[in-house]
């Protein structure tokens, strides 16, 4: 469905206005996912491609507008696993138009370890001797 590439890279955190930095590797992946949550007492639902993730976090470019702090539930197309990832609770971090970083919440774990493993495929072996 998407293009993956292999190597996690550290970037600075896209936050307008703001010099925090992400303490953490991001996978860049681009593939898609849905996500849904309420904004002013409306239900949104969007679609959205996922351009980078953690074990903690996802980067995600959208077709609707969030709000920093909204809850969002995201159901993830991880390429190679049958049904989509559902992650029933996340919160946004950061936004920038229709970008924006969401932080996991509590995952299962089963959801924990597609995601793990669907990590570790994308790193590379020297990363991984390298402890990265």
């Amino acid at each position: 469905m998407g293009r993956h590439t292999a190597a996690p890279v550290t970037t600075v955190a896209e936050r307008p206005n703001q010099s925090e930095r992400r303490h953490g590797s991001r996978t860049p992946a681009i593939f898609s996912l849905l996500y849904s949550g309420m904004d002013s007492g409306q239900m949104l639902m969007g679609d959205g491609v996922v351009t980078n993730l953690s074990a903690s976090g996802i980067g995600i470019r959208g077709n609707r507008s969030v709000q920093s702090g909204m809850e969002l539930a995201l159901f993830v197309d991880l390429p190679g696993v049958g049904e989509p990832l559902c992650i029933a609770k996340s919160r946004v971090s950061w936004v920038a138009g229709r970008r924006f970083g969401v932080e996991l919440g509590t995952l299962k774990l089963e959801e924990q370890n597609h995601l793990r493993f669907f990590l570790w495929d994308r790193v590379t072996p020297s990363d991984r001797d390298c402890g990265i």
